[in-house]
């Protein structure tokens, strides 16, 4: 059994900074890819970033050059280090683990971007 936590959201003001973890347990294989997706209210969910098993990363474009997306293998664990955030960054951030052909997912965690 996979399950993904996710750590590191919060309340923030614009132009400030978070930094989310998710930490994956269970039978992690070798190849996958770990990424990052977020839902607003009333808005479908949408891809922020992805990375390979092999360092490969995807941004969608509205993260890039404010979000990084990084990973450690050795720890099973995917981090997105958010700057320069907006308030409409404002979502649930959810992880996403793909293996062996199956997907899981995290339960969330809200960032809030307000003044």
């Amino acid at each position: 059994q996979v399950q993904l936590a996710e750590s590191g959201g919060g309340l923030v003001q614009p132009g400030g900074s978070l930094r989310l973890s998710c930490a994956a347990s269970g039978i992690i294989a070798s190849f996958n890819v770990m990424a990052w997706y977020r839902q607003a209210p009333g808005k479908q969910r949408e891809l922020v970033a992805a990375v390979v098993d092999n360092g490969t990363t995807n941004y969608a474009d509205s993260a890039k050059g404010r979000f990084t997306i990084s990973r450690d293998n050795g720890k099973n664990t995917v981090a997105l280090q958010m700057n320069s955030l907006k308030p409409e960054d404002t979502a649930v951030y959810f992880c996403k683990l793909t293996q062996r052909g199956r997907i899981y997912w995290g339960q969330g965690t809200q960032v809030t971007v307000s003044s």
